[in-house]
């Protein structure tokens, strides 16, 4: 059995996209998923599966969040391991580090798209797009940074979600016990 985090994106902002977490967890259980854990409210989940296709369990969340709530929610799966080795990668200093933002990617994006993304600059905000995610660090902060995910999605066509470097150490944690 191995052990998951789902990086749910946009859901119990603004009021928009309502997902109780007591009732995302029940929700999640019955689906199949086991020793299911919520972390705060903006979509982060820790589970256990005999099932290694994170795909299949992004699949599986997704559906279940359509059919009983009624919307649909962009879901990405990673493995501790795999969350982990993103937090690990991450090129910058340990005090850039802890104000960064990892945007988590569906897919690996085209080289190409790499490249034609990574063009644009601005000079508060420093990323390095590296296999699945982007590491992010805004210097005036992500509300007020010049990029965003719907930036990063359109040039490298493909879904994304952040996490601040807090979030990823809880989500680690979490994971571990």
């Amino acid at each position: 059995m191995q052990t998951f985090i789902a990086l749910l994106r946009g859901i119990n902002v603004g009021g928009h996209k309502k997902v109780p977490m007591v009732q995302l967890r029940e929700l999640l259980s019955n689906s199949g998923l086991l020793n299911v854990k919520t972390y705060i409210q903006s979509g982060n989940v820790i589970f256990q599966s005999i099932n290694e296709g994170s795909k299949e369990l992004e699949k599986t969340i997704q559906n279940s969040i359509l059919d009983h709530f009624g919307f649909k929610v962009p879901v990405l799966v990673r493995t501790r391991t795999e969350l982990s080795t993103i937090f690990n990668n991450c090129p910058f200093s340990d005090e850039k580090k802890s104000e960064s933002y990892f945007v988590m990617l569906s897919d690996v994006p085209d080289e190409m798209l790499v490249n034609e993304a990574s063009q644009k600059t601005y000079p508060d905000d420093d990323y390095v797009i590296l296999n699945d995610c982007i590491y992010l660090f805004c210097a005036k902060g992500y509300g007020r940074a010049k990029f965003n995910l719907s930036y990063f999605e359109k040039k490298l066509n493909i879904h994304a979600t952040a996490r601040n470097y807090k979030t990823m150490v809880k989500l680690l944690a979490l994971s571990e016990e």
